[in-house]
This record gives structure tokens, sequence and C-alpha cells, in this order.
């Protein structure tokens, strides 16, 4: 299978599938010297798990990391503190499955022979014969997205280190959009949506809070631990959270991370109305990047709103927009362009209808990015489909685990891979301009 690897000096390739032994993610040209744990990691794939709402499938995955390789098992010298230190080689990150039960398997058995409309399972039988990986619809499935997570909690590390910070939430859920509201206070409020879901996440507090898992215990340590962990996870739940307490204590809602409250309350209303109709929905997530130096992207083939295009590869994502994206359509070129100022010997935009890049470089000001997601294709409505041994003609009725929407676990996702695709493109940008300033020093 090609296709699995992005990037050229932030490399990423991943591996896996729905209900194979779990997934991995490798991850080449990570700087030495980065203190990496489990426990951060986890901090953004708690946000994109299964089975921690009402707006998720009840596939109860905990979704726990083990970086395998990439760190320093012990200080290189004695008192150096570089111990689980990033070292230069690559950092292999490991998701094992761990609720993955026969039960749910013969789900998949009983009606791979018809494929769900709207999904990649008929194309990937097609494709790969009968020994596609169609239990839990593989690496089609987006549970493949948990790789592009773990490498991203990687680069906004690196990235917060050089001053650039990626942030993510829902923009449109169900047909509700969010009214506007400033970069300053979305970043603030998804701070705090993060804060509040590990606050109240069950695995955190099974696993990292007892200290059960720590960046000093050894790989088979931890796997012990997991392999404790799968026999509790058919009693595991997830707290119901109080809508009202979380939003005095925290201020924002508990399942939908948008800025504008009452906007999410809305989208959670019509979400569960569309649900228990036994259909499905989509929207819109946004992505915003700040302390992007200008200059960053190449041109021509390598854009970097043309690299940022490649969010078309995350699961369920229909299209992406830069800036004002198809609404520049029915603008006129005074209304679109972004007027340029000098302050203090900086400059500045007056607007940001270009989403922070021109030419393909950016321009300094944020780079803004939407992604606009499709209802999930699993729903609990009949269907028309085929039988695809036979080629006859079937009806189909979902008996897997689903989500009603896809929205709220693809906004971790859009900021991981955005924060992928940047870093690649900022260590490219800096070597280019070291070598010109050694060939044309100031």
């Amino acid at each position: 299978m090609l296709g699995c690897s992005i990037g050229r000096l932030f490399q990423v390739t991943v591996a896996g599938g729905s209900y194979q032994e779990g997934l991995t993610t490798v991850i080449q040209g990570t700087p030495p010297g980065i203190l990496l744990t489990e426990q951060e990691i986890y901090g953004d794939l708690l946000l994109r798990k299964p089975g921690a709402d009402e707006l998720s499938s009840p596939r109860k995955e905990p979704d726990l990391p083990v970086i395998y390789t990439g760190l320093n098992a012990a200080d290189t010298i004695e008192n150096a503190g570089n111990t689980n230190h990033t070292n230069g080689t690559p950092v292999t990150i490991l998701i094992p499955n761990l609720d993955r039960h026969f039960i749910h398997i013969k789900q998949y058995q009983d009606t791979n022979r018809t494929p769900r409309p709207g999904h990649a399972s008929y194309c990937s039988f097609m494709k790969y014969g009968e020994c596609d990986d169609a239990i839990g619809a593989g690496i089609f499935s987006g549970r493949y997205t948990s790789t592009i997570v773990a490498a991203g909690a990687v680069a906004k590390k690196v990235l917060a280190a050089c001053g650039i910070d990626v942030v993510g939430y829902i923009r449109e859920a169900a047909g509700v959009r969010a009214g506007e509201f400033s970069a300053a206070e979305a970043k603030k409020k998804v701070a705090a949506f993060k804060a509040m879901r590990a606050k109240y996440d069950h695995i955190y507090r099974e696993i990292f809070a007892p200290k059960k898992i720590t960046p000093d215990m050894r790989f088979l340590e931890k796997a012990a631990v997991l392999a404790e962990l799968e026999k509790k996870i058919p009693d595991l739940k997830p707290p119901v959270l109080d809508l009202k307490a979380v939003r005095k204590e925290f201020g924002v809602h508990p399942y939908i991370n948008c800025p504008d409250v009452e906007a999410a309350e809305e989208m959670y209303r019509k979400i569960l109305e569309i649900r228990d109709a036994g259909d499905s929905s989509g929207g819109v997530v946004e992505v915003v990047a700040t302390g992007v130096p200008v200059g960053v992207g190449e041109p021509v083939f390598r854009k970097l709103d043309g690299e940022v295009g490649r969010m078309l590869s995350v699961g369920a994502v229909k299209a992406v927009e830069v800036g004002d994206g198809t609404a520049v359509k029915d603008m006129t070129g005074s209304q679109v362009n972004d007027q340029m100022r000098a302050r203090g010997g900086r400059v500045i935009h007056t607007s940001n209808h270009a989403g922070g890049m021109y030419g393909g470089l950016a321009s300094g000001e944020p780079i803004v990015v939407r992604l606009t997601v499709k209802p999930t294709p699993t729903i609990a409505k009949p269907q028309q489909t085929i039988d695809k041994l036979t080629r006859t003609n079937k009806a189909l009725a979902a008996v897997t685990r689903r989500d009603p929407t896809i929205v709220p676990r693809i906004w971790p996702v859009a900021e991981g891979f955005l924060a992928i695709l940047l870093l690649d493109a900022y260590l490219q940008h800096l070597g280019y301009q070291a070598l010109r300033a050694k060939i044309h020093p100031k």
C-alpha cells in the first residue's frame, strides 16, 4: 500500500488498521532535545478518541500511545538531564487497539459483502481484492486519524518552541454556524476546552493520574498496564458531564469545541435530533496558525496553500478553504485585497481575506484554514447497495457502531495535520534562509 507517508524534512509514515493489533506513526525529522511523554501526546488523542460522549461511536478505544523509539532511555552522560528527550532518530508511536472483540468483528463480517454507500469499502475491495482489510474498514476507517493526531502533537511541540501556535475548533455543525469571535478568544476557549476534557477523562484518571504509566517505565512494563486495562474496558464508562457545571467552571460546552458557546449548545441539540432520526450530519472545522514567519513555503508546485490542500486526505473531508475561500468569487478586488501598512518598523495587513498566504508563501498574518466535513456514511436507515462478490442488488441496514457526526472528532485531526504541514515547510524555510545568509551575509 502506497500513500501512507507525507513530508520532506519532517516525514510522517502511518500504518495499521481499525481492527489490527493497533496503529503506528513513525516520524523522521524531529530535532534532538525535545522532551516527549505519552501523557502529553494522550492529551491530544483523548480529544479525538471514540466512546467519550453521545456524539461518537460507542467503541471504547482508550487511544493510549506508547513511545517505542526516538527517545534517550537514560542520560547520555551522567546527570546530563536528557532522559526521555528526542535524540534525532525516528520517533515511533504505537497506539494499540484494545476494544476489538469478536462480537464486533462478527458484525462487520455479516455486513462486509454489502459495502456502505458513501464509504471507501467498495473501492477498497476492488483495489485490494478479497484480502482487503475490511474489518472496521481497516486503514480507511476514521480510526487511522489517531496517527495524525499523535504526529501532530509532536509537531505542535516543536512549532511552539519556535513561537508558532496551531489552534483548531468547530465553526459549523449540523447546519448551525458559530458567530464571530477573535483569534485571541478562540485560542483561550480551545485551551479551556482541552483542560476540561483532560480533567474529566476517565482513562486519564485510570492511567496517568495514579502514574500507572510513566516515562521511565520500559516498553514491556507499559504493555502490561495496557493488558490489564483491556480487561476493564467493557466496564469503563466516561462520566456524563453537566452542561451548566462545565460552562460555569470552564466557560465551554462539554462536547462541542466551539468558541461560541451559545452556538455550541444549538449544534449539540441539532446533532442529537438528526441522530435520533437515524441519520448523520456534517459541518465545518477551522484551524488557525499564528506566528508563521513571512516567506515560509515554496513557489509553483509546493505552494504553502497547495500543501494545506493535502488536508483533503483526512477521511470525511470534502473541501479545504484558505482565508475567504469560495466567497471570493462574489467579491471585488478592492474588497478582497489585504492592504499593507508600516507600523513601528513592521509591515501589517489591514485584513486577512487571503488567509495568511500569497503566491504560496506565508504573509505573516494568521494562516486560516477551513475543512468541510461530510455526514458519517454509516446511518441507521435502510440504504441501497450491492453484494460485492455476486454483483447483485441488496438492501443495507447499519448494525455496526457509528458516529452520528464526525465533526467533533475531526478538529483535533485538522489541528495536528496543519502542524505537520507547517513544520515541514518551516524546516525547509530555515534551511534555505541559513544558506542564503551564508552566501549573501548582511
